[in-house]
């Protein structure tokens, strides 16, 4: 069983800075991509930024020059440090991955973490 556990989110104001962190656990045997995804209230769950194993990254445009995605693969873990703020950044961030198990015929799977809420607001 697999398990993807986000951390750092909170209150900040605008023009601010977070880290969000994201561990995977259990029987992975590789994972693929890894990376964030955000939904607003009201609004559909957008990618926010991913990074593949080899270390390429994609980011939205929303985002690009204040966020950076960046992970350790020894660790299982992805980051996602958020800097200037805006209340538009205002969601439910989350963590997906794409990784195979130690099963021997699993294929590669995407998983989400629960989520954990970024407030922007002054």
């Amino acid at each position: 069983q697999v398990q993807l556990v986000e951390s750092g989110g909170g209150l900040v104001q605008p023009g601010g800075s977070l880290r969000l962190s994201c561990a995977a656990s259990g029987s992975i045997f590789s994972i693929n991509v890894m990376g964030w995804y955000r939904q607003g209230p009201g609004e559909e769950r957008e990618l926010v930024a991913v990074i593949f194993s080899g270390g390429s990254t994609n980011y939205a445009d929303s985002v690009k020059g204040r966020f950076t995605i960046s992970r350790d693969n020894a660790k299982n873990t992805v980051h996602l440090q958020m800097n200037s703020l805006k209340p538009e950044d205002t969601a439910v961030y989350y963590c997906n991955a794409v990784l195979r198990t130690t099963h021997p015929s699993d294929v590669p799977t995407r998983y989400w973490g629960q989520g954990t809420q970024v407030t922007v607001s002054s």
